[in-house]
């Protein structure tokens, strides 16, 4: 993905449920715990916190993973 990802930016990625489509909440660039989940996130290799529209549960994501949602 070449666009720039911000906080706020509204993302979608894949799920073994399929698309789910969220909100950027944080650049993280240190390891932190997601639940019972270690992000092994780094100034090298950061990580972006989301939180689902759909069922507000949080994640982390590489950039890779991300796609922005255009709005119409």
């Amino acid at each position: 993905m070449t666009d720039s990802i911000k906080i706020g930016d509204q993302v979608e990625w894949k799920s073994s449920q399929g698309k789910i489509i969220g909100v950027v909440q944080k650049k993280l660039t240190k390891p932190i715990m997601i639940k019972t989940h270690k992000v092994a996130a780094s100034e090298q290799n950061p990580q972006y916190l989301v939180e689902s529209e759909q069922t507000k549960n949080k994640a982390a994501h590489k950039k890779a993973a991300l796609t922005k949602v255009t709005k119409k």
